[in-house]
């Protein structure tokens, strides 16, 4: 895969007067991470905007600075963005060691077509829209790749078990969560209401048991 550049410089301008920076075509941005001291940095919006597009948070980045020896390998961690313009308002590049292994949320894009959607009255279920995996940075894939044309009857299914990568890449997902599935349209509606039962049952079990942990290590007249 073809590995994404991008040139940024030192950043003298902070706080609210960034806004004079936008004006000049040049977008604030903050580097931190591994044995690194947070730089401010200004990277040319149309570049940036050209590297958010490719590279999402999920693609490893070489971004090189204008005083520094040699380039930074980063993914971008954080993106913010005018909620109604959508213009770029900040970035936050992350740093990572390449010799250490790393967790992140890799979305998931089903490709193909499955056979047994000819049928009327059928739909085909998604309901895990990321993986997550561990790896060594150069090794984290962009996005996973599905193919659903191997469905071809009414309730054939992919987990996450059936999903083959890189064996550097470790899965940490349930390999039991379903991942596509064909279903008639009402039963489809009927698996996504109970599947977002569990998770929110689950949701408040860990609320309750982080509420129970928290109230056992107050300490007595705190």
């Amino acid at each position: 895969m073809e590995t994404l550049e991008i040139k940024t410089e030192t950043r003298e301008v902070l706080g609210k007067k960034t806004r004079f920076l936008r004006r000049q075509g040049l977008t604030p941005a903050h580097l931190f991470g591994h044995g690194l001291k947070s730089r401010a940095l200004q990277v040319p919006t149309a570049e940036l905007e050209r590297l958010v597009a490719r590279a999402g948070t999920t693609r490893l980045v070489k971004l090189a600075i204008e005083d520094a020896k040699a380039p930074h390998m980063v993914f971008i961690r954080e993106i913010q963005k005018n909620p109604v313009t959508g213009q770029l308002l900040h970035i936050d590049f992350y740093q990572v060691k390449m010799t250490e292994k790393m967790t992140a949320e890799i979305p998931i894009v089903l490709t193909g077509h499955a056979p047994a959607l000819k049928s009327k009255g059928r739909i085909l279920s998604h309901p895990l829209s990321h993986l997550s995996v561990e790896c060594l940075p150069e090794k984290l894939p962009y996005r996973i790749e599905v193919d659903v044309s191997s469905l071809g009857e009414l309730d054939d299914a992919i987990h996450v078990s059936d999903i083959r990568l890189d064996p550097a890449v470790t899965v940490l997902t349930d390999p039991e969560q379903l991942v596509a599935k064909v279903s008639e349209v009402a039963a489809a509606k009927v698996e996504v209401e109970e599947a977002a039962a569990a998770v929110a049952k689950e949701a408040a079990k860990a609320a309750e048991a982080a509420g129970a942990e928290a109230a056992g290590e107050e300490k007595p007249g705190s």
